[in-house]
């Protein structure tokens, strides 16, 4: 006799099988080479700076063109997953952001390179939201938060290596090497990601496509599953990518609240990593230093990344939320009131890195645990593409600030008060009641 298996009871109820860690490893590798590639452009910022001739605050366009991209690619084509699958979306988003990467160096000037950063946002914005829908849709409730964190802790690793790779690259191989090597990683990625990468069981399952891929996966997780058995998800009718499914059965107030905090967070977190490097340098620190200073706030995070991740699913994602960006907000004025390379930078660096960045990757998981199957990868598409738009402000408005000789102390007051802004509307989704409930179409109490 067949059986009819709940895909998302099936996952929540058993032991987290080596499947599933292998899966969740996949897409850390994703966003590990993600972060590198996309955090490249500001270590190598100076050193381009130098090599070009070009005034202070120059490339705040350049920031701001690869940002819209990823914008683009966050609202555009990542949720194409909804439709199409996320493995599918993955693979072709990683090989597109791999091979401009790889072409960046070819840039002879701010245009070329305005133009290259911005088409490789695509890229990346495609990959981002469908590696925490996958690594959402293979991990139990029980552990979701954490394992959504942990594993886009691997974009944490990612952007603090390239600081380091810079420190190291840009005198051996000058800025150019820096993107060759950002190139060349996802490309040899690629291979492994189409023999390990599985598609998501859950979307396989609110698709209706009960086809033999989704029987073997279905083996992968349960042993005992019979060929005619079938697999379903027990959740609410969503039309797959309508963004209009955002706001519908009490979602719209989160979903709100969702794009300030991304808004506020994304902000904050570009103008700090595109104009750390380049405020310290301006001070008199060496372009190596600032760069490991750089990768310090990134270190931060991922630090963050694992506390916030441990909490989230203990005593509530909002409320954890609210301290990491009141924390941030604290460390962000320290920074400016500090000198570069001294120990007291490097303190207040790593703790605004443990609010914005481990905030950032919380909000990400909050967002993935909202929303429902048919409509997760545009759910969290379209709150990073958002958050986008924040993060195409922060360096354009960094760059403005640092053309008038604002000084550093100023520059990272101003930003404090969008991290409160986060912290507002973090503690709102807080009160506002469970999100897992919503994603249910349960009304929470």
């Amino acid at each position: 006799m067949h059986r009819t298996i709940d895909a998302s009871q099936l996952i929540d109820e058993r032991p987290i099988s080596r499947f599933q860690i292998m899966t969740i490893i996949m897409c850390a590798l994703v966003v590990f080479v993600e972060g590198f590639d996309a955090q490249a452009i500001a270590y190598v910022a100076p050193s381009i700076s130098a090599d070009w001739a070009l005034p202070k605050g120059a490339l705040g366009p350049v920031f701001a063109a690869g940002l819209l991209g990823i914008m683009l690619g966050s609202l555009f084509v990542a949720p194409l997953a909804d439709r199409l699958g996320r493995r599918r979306v993955i693979l072709i988003s990683t090989a597109l952001f791999g091979l401009l990467t790889l072409a960046t160096p070819l840039a002879d000037g701010t245009t070329s390179l305005l133009v290259l950063r911005f088409l490789t946002g695509f890229g990346l914005g495609g990959a981002m939201p469908n590696a925490i829908s996958l690594t959402s849709e293979y991990s139990p409730a029980r552990h979701r938060s954490f394992l959504i964190m942990l594993m886009f802790g691997g974009f944490s690793l990612g952007s603090a290596l390239g600081g380091f790779a810079a420190a190291y690259l840009i005198p051996h191989g000058g800025w150019e090497s820096v993107f060759v090597a950002g190139g060349v990683m996802p490309l040899l990625l690629l291979p492994l990601l189409w023999l390990r990468l599985p598609e998501s069981l859950r979307f396989l399952a609110a698709s209706g496509k009960q086809d033999a891929a989704a029987t073997t996966l279905l083996r992968r997780l349960d042993p005992a599953a019979g060929a005619d058995d079938r697999v379903v998800v027990n959740e609410e009718a969503a039309a797959p990518g309508s963004v209009r499914e955002l706001f519908r059965h009490g979602r719209a107030p989160i979903t709100v609240l969702l794009w300030i905090i991304f808004f506020m967070s994304l902000l904050d977190l570009y103008l700090i990593v595109n104009w750390l490097p380049t405020t310290l340098t301006a001070a008199g620190t060496s372009m190596g230093q600032a760069a490991i200073t750089g990768s310090i706030f990134q270190l931060g995070g991922l630090v963050g990344t694992i506390v916030i991740g441990l909490l989230s699913d203990r005593i509530g994602a909002g409320r954890i939320l609210t301290v990491a960006y009141v924390l941030a907000a604290f460390c962000i004025a320290a920074i400016g009131m500090t000198h570069g390379g001294s120990v007291g930078m490097l303190i207040a660096v790593a703790g605004a890195g443990f609010g914005v960045v481990g905030g950032q990757i919380g909000a990400n998981a909050l967002s993935a645990t909202f929303y429902p199957t048919a409509i997760r990868s545009t759910g969290v598409g379209w709150a990073l593409g958002i958050g986008r738009i924040g993060s195409i402000v922060g360096p354009l408005v960094g760059g403005m600030l640092l053309a008038l000789d604002m000084s550093a102390q100023r520059l990272f007051l101003i930003a404090v008060v969008p991290v409160l802004i986060a912290a507002i509307a973090a503690a709102a989704v807080q009160a506002i009641g469970r999100p897992t409930a919503l994603a249910t179409g349960v009304t929470p109490h």
